[in-house]
């Protein structure tokens, strides 16, 4: 028998969350099938996480987007801060995170990300924000301000971020390289047939532009893109994505099953079985990314510190790999 297990982390209905698709038709949600189970968080280290954010007045992804996996990583001690604010200026038709005009920023937050990461005492640690179209800069500054501040606080702990698409914010994407995260993350979520429905005030090409800027401008930082499965994309369709970020030299890709938060979100078209992932996975692999990880409960920053470990590692065995082949340039 299948465990489905709702875990709805925030006081606020579909309705005050998503006022933009309070017009839509119902999309009933669907059963979800056996290979997809969650726990309910229990375990008093998941308590402790939270009390951990609370107390430093932070806000999680993991919450905010209602994230599967939540119970198994917050007993870990893993979170991943969502930063300016809980409130995101898109409205995407796959997302959970609150649509509408965001507060101003809050320039003591990168203090309190710090401080949360070193009490953590995370070796890795995953930082994501909400879209905000209302900045000049789409909030670039502020990632890097994040940045400097855990440097300071945690200069053993690697950083990953995982950034909006920076849409006509000259200038911002140069802004967060420069403070010179490990991992540079940017999610195409899905293929582009699907963005007009999807991902509407996003487009393709610019997130694949992103990816592809950062390599150019500093070769050294790690590029990863995520996937969604089960909206309706084809297997060929999630080829060319791959060879779109090979051909930007992105080094790792997630693909994880889409799970539809309410009635008014994007209806799941149908639930991608774990061997097909497996053969995505392997696709992928073949391909040429240095790290893959496809399943069903896959997600941008599950197992993440595990991953970015793997990463490094498979980078370190390329180079040396190159290293005995004459003629062939490093990387």
């Amino acid at each position: 028998m299948s465990t489905r297990v709702l875990i709805d982390h925030r006081k606020s209905g579909a309705g005050a969350r998503h006022p933009e698709k309070a017009h839509r038709p119902d999309n009933p949600i669907a059963r979800k099938p056996d290979w997809i189970r969650v726990k309910a968080p229990n375990h008093p280290t998941y308590h402790e996480t939270r009390k951990l954010m609370r107390d430093n007045k932070l806000v999680t992804v993991c919450e905010e987007a209602a994230c599967p996996n939540i119970g198994e990583c917050w007993t870990q001690r893993h979170a991943t801060m969502m930063i300016m604010g809980e409130i995101c200026t898109r409205a995407c038709a796959f997302c959970n995170v609150t649509t509408g005009l965001p507060n101003a920023l809050d320039h003591d937050e990168p203090q309190r990300v710090a401080d949360a990461v070193a009490k953590l005492g995370l070796r890795h640690v995953v930082i994501t924000s909400v879209d905000r179209d209302d900045l000049r800069d789409g909030g670039a500054e502020h990632f890097a301000q994040v940045i400097a501040a855990i440097r300071l606080a945690s200069p053993e702990t690697t950083i990953e971020i995982l950034t909006p698409d920076f849409l006509r914010k000259p200038g911002a994407l140069e802004v967060v390289v420069a403070a010179k995260p490990d991992v540079f993350n940017h999610n195409i979520e899905t293929v582009p047939r699907l963005y007009p429905t999807i991902r509407p005030g996003a487009r393709y090409y610019q997130s694949l532009r992103l990816l592809d800027r950062v390599k150019q401008i500093d070769p050294s930082i790690f590029t990863k893109s995520g996937l969604m499965l089960g909206l309706g994309e084809e297997k060929m369709e999630l080829a060319q994505v791959m060879d779109d970020f090979r051909i930007a030299d992105v080094d790792f890709i997630t693909m994880g099953q889409y799970l539809q938060p309410t009635v008014k979100h994007a209806a799941v078209a149908r639930f991608v079985t774990p061997d097909e992932f497996g053969e995505y996975a392997t696709m992928a692999r073949v391909k040429g990314f240095l790290q893959v990880s496809a399943t069903p409960l896959t997600r941008s920053s599950y197992h993440a510190d595990a991953d970015f470990a793997a990463l490094r590692s498979a980078r370190e065995a390329l180079l040396r790999d190159r290293k005995t082949a004459p003629g062939v340039d490093a990387v």
